[in-house]
């Protein structure tokens, strides 16, 4: 059945994982295309995808004493963002995943295989290697948020 005339299906928005480095970069810095990933998943334009272990990593990397955050600070930052996110459970064993030289990226590929993400969004040299090779789309940022920018025409 289709939407009545002048009614539109609503947009699913696609399921993504991202790392904890931009989820940090848009929390703490909150400019240029980290704040525009900020604003992408506030305003539905994409679902973030986490699982516990992607969660603790984000939980212990803003308790760095480098960024200076109080742990009010921190449970506000986290505020910001998991409320946006769909929780993942990880299946054990895993899924099956290609190498990675660095074990820490493991959990976000398994999150992307488990969660049925659309893409994994990743500044991380490790994670875009594997674009390809993947059967998620692993992309930069910048390709990311580059059909985000494109202007609607003709609404």
């Amino acid at each position: 059945m289709s939407p009545a005339p002048g009614r539109h299906r609503a947009v699913t928005p696609p399921r993504v994982v991202l790392d904890t480095n931009l989820v940090l970069s848009a929390l703490v810095f909150r400019g240029g295309a980290a704040g525009a990933l900020r604003a992408a998943w506030q305003q539905g334009a994409c679902l973030p995808l986490i699982s516990t272990a992607t969660a603790q990593e984000l939980i212990r990397v803003l308790a760095y004493p480098k960024f200076r955050l109080s742990p009010a600070e921190q449970h506000e930052l986290l505020g910001d963002y998991l409320p946006f996110a769909r929780t993942v459970p990880i299946p054990l064993p895993p899924p099956k995943v290609p190498h990675c030289r660095d074990p820490f990226d493991l959990p976000f590929l398994h999150l992307a295989i488990a969660g049925k993400a659309g893409m994994l969004v990743s500044g991380d040299r490790d994670l875009l290697a594997l674009a390809g090779r993947f059967p998620v789309p692993i992309l930069s940022l910048v390709d990311f948020l580059a059909p985000l920018r494109q202007p609607t025409i003709g609404v």
